[in-house]
């Protein structure tokens, strides 16, 4: 069982500003809302009793909140992790530097839990809108671990669910309505209910705490859900899904060459630029029925 630090406080994902509006050739003196971006340092907390190491992981990133769904997400799809049962402890470590701001957290694995550490060279930092700007190779992009192809499902989603997913994604976008600059990432089941909501100013951050989310709360299996992505596809994103076994992707915007080239390769349904009246399925449509 993963025991969560209780004593944190939530992060409040925007802040109020004061801004001048220009408006029909005057200007005003407004308040405005942004959605807060600042760093999140993540560790990692392993080895034998006595002998505990602790590695800074990374850097990334990220809007403030479901800050342990970003960490252990991130861990999962990194392959550092093979799953949830490796953790023990998830936790802010307050830095006296940092004006006591929760923007470092610490991993511990069990015991006897073994982490995949990266043996390429990477970045120590990663910005909000690249997940993969540090790696070292092409060929490291693809994570240790990534899970074989699975055999195309019919899952039996019809058009018409699909073309409903964006306004439910829209009017569940709490942040969103307020800052307009987040991304989201959602799961919906076969007939089209929303099963769970990330935001973030990262796209790749939405979807780890997305998948986090969905590794500690066991409600549903990843690999039966829809996931949408609220702009485009890109390659990150993709293995990712593939590293929680999602077999449908739905992007409203458009797919990356890499994204298409790894759906086919490990038969992921991807769908892009989805809109009330139609989409592109650039990848193993024969898990949709047309209508």
């Amino acid at each position: 069982m993963v025991m969560m630090n209780t004593e944190s406080v939530a992060n409040d994902p925007t802040v109020n500003i004061g801004i001048k509006k220009f408006h029909n050739g005057h200007f005003a003196d407004v308040e405005d809302v942004l959605a807060i971006e600042e760093p999140l340092e993540i560790r990692l907390g392993y080895g034998p009793v006595g002998n505990r190491n602790i590695s800074n992981i990374s850097v990334t990133m990220r809007t403030p909140g479901s800050d342990e769904e970003l960490a252990i997400g991130f861990l999962f799809t990194e392959g550092i992790i093979s799953s949830l049962n490796d953790i023990s402890r998830v936790e802010h470590l307050f830095i006296a530097c940092r004006e006591n701001k929760q923007n470092t957290i610490l991993v511990d694995l069990n015991e006897n839990a073994v982490p995949r550490l990266p043996e390429i060279e990477r970045s120590f930092y990663t910005t909000s809108s690249c997940g993969v700007c540090g790696k070292g190779s092409i060929e490291a992009i693809r994570t240790v671990g990534i899970p074989k192809p699975a055999e195309v499902e019919l899952f039996g989603i019809d058009s018409v669910t699909l073309f409903a997913l964006p306004e439910r994604l829209r009017e569940a976008q709490k942040v969103f309505s307020k800052t307009g600059g987040l991304h989201a990432c959602a799961f919906f089941d076969r007939e089209g209910k929303l099963l769970l909501l990330r935001e973030d100013v990262g796209r790749h951050n939405a979807l780890d705490k997305l998948i986090g989310a969905g590794l500690e709360q066991r409600a549903f299996l990843m690999e039966n859900t829809i996931l949408l992505l609220s702009g485009r596809a890109s390659f990150e994103l993709i293995q990712k899904a593939v590293m929680a076994g999602i077999k449908i992707v739905v992007a409203v915007g458009a797919p990356s060459s890499l994204a298409v080239e790894l759906s086919k390769e490990f038969n992921v349904t991807l769908i892009g630029f989805m809109r009330e009246d139609r989409f592109n399925v650039y990848a193993s449509p024969e898990r949709i029925i047309f209508e």
